[in-house]
């Protein structure tokens, strides 16, 4: 084959210098992080990373980072076009944090947070807080907060700007994917219903 644009089917084999080049078959994972874990490929401290929890012989990497203290939920695949989409702002794919911070959450507090405040001279969107509870014997207060972004340290840095301090952070849910029956350093591989309604959701968000 010469011609610039040349279009390959399904049913085709490409070969390059005689040798067969073979599709990378597309991996979906969800995996329930622990704490002290790399959300990276790989680090060169050696400390563990995600991709270490996964038996795969595929080049997989996760959608988003967690923070090397934050549990719970991280997807990962070697699906590129899905992961630019899933992380991208624009697209509004809502993740679910529950969080235990020191001292109290004011009613004010609240709706600045789900009014959107500024950190390092950018807004943020507008977050759902729900499930506030105050323990006065500890002193702390636990809550779900849902975001649609994911800046570095983002919900940290929001409650650092009331000055919180965040003692738990775990994920527990992104967009309709959830941790159910999964222990820390579990995993399990996506069905394709759920692989298709990840790209609905897309194309949904993207009309």
């Amino acid at each position: 084959v010469v011609d610039l644009g040349f279009k390959v089917s399904d049913k085709d084999i490409v070969m390059v210098d005689n040798k067969v080049l073979e599709t990378e078959k597309k991996e979906y994972y969800i995996l329930n992080k622990p704490r002290q874990v790399i959300s990276s490929v790989s680090d060169p401290q050696n400390r563990k990373t995600v991709v270490d929890f996964i038996a795969t012989e595929q080049r997989i990497y996760p959608v988003g980072r967690l923070d090397y203290g934050t549990t719970g939920l991280i997807l990962l695949t070697n699906d590129g076009e899905l992961v630019n989409q899933l992380i991208h702002p624009k697209n509004n794919i809502e993740k679910t944090y529950l969080v235990k911070i020191k001292d109290s959450l004011h009613a004010a507090e609240i709706a600045q947070l789900q009014a959107g405040i500024t950190i390092n001279g950018s807004k943020t969107k507008p977050a759902k807080i729900m499930a506030v509870k105050y323990d006065k014997k500890t002193q702390t207060t636990r809550f779900k907060i849902i975001i649609t972004e994911g800046k570095n340290h983002q919900i940290k840095k929001m409650l650092q700007y009331f000055d919180k301090e965040v003692l738990k952070l775990k994920r527990i849910q992104f967009a309709f994917l959830t941790l159910e029956n999964l222990n820390s350093g579990q995993y399990r591989e996506l069905n394709k219903k759920e692989i298709k309604k990840l790209y609905s959701l897309i194309k949904k968000d993207n009309n």
